[in-house]
């Protein structure tokens, strides 16, 4: 449990910058996708190097911090990391065939499937503020798939797959919070991603280039920055507070697909977003109600649970 001193506006810088990196890395993970700079890679190998150099960065900072970690919970840990790989690999697949606001929108689904799942896997009620906020998120996912015969991005479903996904990863998340320290968690998560990547993509593995291998260290390192900034930011005031902010991934992701690959959002894109974000705002509004007061912060409990990628 950590008890930082409440700062609101240095909270909001630091989930800002966090979700500049993380729209970052859906950048980087089209161009590795993509011809842009050579061969395409596979999603898996682009996973791959989110998590071998997210989990190099974070273990340089644990080399130089010398934390005391305490017996971790395999069971949860693994299940928790295999559904994030699973999700961030689907999402890496989506975002090399749709634009990246598209797939960024239907990705912010993931705390309502994990609502869902709570119900039979936890044994959670649900009552009708967060029925609405879910009924409401979902028509704006079925905006944004397109669901007529001249406009269906078959390519949305992989991102429709990530967001259910990461919500069973928010199951494992819930039973984790509280359990471990947030420098930890982070650390175990890396390290079995790295496990499960490299031998998930060795069936798939090709030859990189230069640029290829640089773009592979930028998208791991750059996960790392943001798990650190949100965190942080976690830390210094209220998840009601700080959730909005979250949300600019969506305008970030935006901005670098129309200033790279000159993608601009369309009207259904618009409509799709604001949609889904109404009703996670909901949720997260719901939930923060539903929360108990409490002196002490566990940030990294909290940050898992709004930023699971």
């Amino acid at each position: 449990m950590i008890n930082t001193r409440q700062n609101p506006a240095l909270a909001a810088a630091l989930i800002l910058l966090a979700t500049v990196f993380i729209a970052g890395t859906t950048l980087v993970a089209k161009a590795l996708g993509t011809e842009a700079l050579g061969a395409p890679l596979h999603p898996l190998q682009i996973s791959f190097g989110r998590f071998v150099f997210a989990f190099l960065a974070i273990s340089t900072l644990v080399a130089m911090r010398r934390p005391r970690f305490t017996a971790p919970h395999w069971g949860l840990h693994l299940g928790r990391t295999s559904f994030g790989w699973m999700g961030v690999t689907l999402m890496f697949a989506a975002v090399a065939y749709i634009p990246l606001a598209d797939a960024t929108a239907i990705t912010f689904l993931n705390p309502v499937f994990g609502m869902l799942l709570a119900i039979p896997l936890l044994g959670e009620t649900v009552g009708r503020w967060r029925w609405a906020a879910a009924v409401i998120a979902l028509l704006g996912a079925m905006v944004l798939l397109r669901p007529t015969p001249a406009s269906f991005q078959p390519a949305s479903l992989l991102a429709l797959a990530a967001a259910a996904v990461m919500g069973l990863e928010l199951i494992f998340i819930k039973r984790l919070a509280g359990r471990e320290k947030p420098l930890q968690i982070l650390w175990f998560n890396n390290l079995l991603g790295s496990v499960i990547a490299s031998v998930a993509v060795i069936a798939v593995w090709q030859p990189l280039t230069a640029e290829q291998w640089a773009l592979m260290v930028a998208l791991g390192s750059m996960m790392a920055c943001a798990q650190g900034c949100f965190i942080n930011g976690m830390a210094r005031a209220d998840a009601s507070f700080v959730a909005p902010f979250s949300y600019a991934t969506l305008i970030f992701a935006a901005i670098y697909d129309f200033a790279v690959f000159a993608e601009a959002p369309d009207a259904i894109t618009i409509l799709g977003a604001v949609i889904i974000l109404a009703g996670a705002a909901l949720l997260a509004w719901r939930e923060g109600r539903l929360r108990p007061p409490t002196l002490h912060v566990d940030p990294g409990a909290q940050a898992d649970q709004d930023f699971n990628r």
